[in-house]
């Protein structure tokens, strides 16, 4: 189990540092969203949601992960948390979905970023403060430097994370892949989110 978590943290902290890498470089970083079309050997074919479909090259160091369903009732005071969300006009934030970090993820990505989903989109990873209500809930996070409310629509997915490897990769699964520039050769798969039992991963 302990082994489990440890290449769980390791997976996660792999993929932040490769966001966070492209952007001191000044660049957002690269994803692409789909569904795998194909697997062959250290290739993996991606359908992007984008229209596009792009060969992506695996190696030892690639990290994998399934994303599976959670609840919201997961979500308590004392929790990490992640999501991507809206700004609003009053200035808070308005979740497109929810990551439930197992707790030996804590404070991996910390911190209040942009994002990719949509245009205008964040990322934000904190610890929940505050819950209200029930359904269209609101939390508040807080993280080093900063704080934010977020209030949480009925049809906003909740995710959690769960260890998994290259048998997770298989046609016609759901993911989302964080890429790195290989030269003039496909690029390289730093990390690979794989939703579980058809789970679209909704980040």
């Amino acid at each position: 189990m302990k082994l489990a978590r440890r290449r769980l943290l390791a997976v996660l902290a792999a993929a932040v540092a490769a966001a966070r890498g492209a952007r001191a470089q000044g660049t957002p970083p690269d994803r692409i969203r789909g569904t795998i079309a194909a697997v062959a050997g250290d290739t993996l074919t991606v359908a992007g949601t984008n229209g596009t479909t792009m060969p992506v090259a695996l190696d030892p160091t690639t990290r994998i992960t399934l994303i599976a369903p959670a609840r919201i009732e997961d979500i308590k005071p004392g929790s990490f948390i992640g999501t991507a969300a809206l700004p609003q006009k009053d200035g808070t934030l308005m979740a497109m979905e929810i990551q439930v970090f197992p707790e030996s993820m804590r404070g991996v990505g910390e911190g209040h970023r942009p994002w990719d989903l949509r245009p205008g989109s964040t990322m934000t990873n904190g610890t929940v403060g505050t819950v209200t209500g029930t359904s269209g809930r609101q939390l508040t996070m807080t993280y080093k430097g900063g704080a934010q409310t977020v209030t949480v629509p009925p049809e906003a997915p909740v995710i959690t994370y769960e260890p998994a490897d290259r048998t997770a990769l298989v046609a016609g699964a759901h993911v989302i892949v964080a890429l790195r520039a290989e030269g003039s050769g496909a690029p390289h798969a730093v990390y690979i989110g794989v939703g579980k039992d058809g789970l679209t991963p909704p980040m």
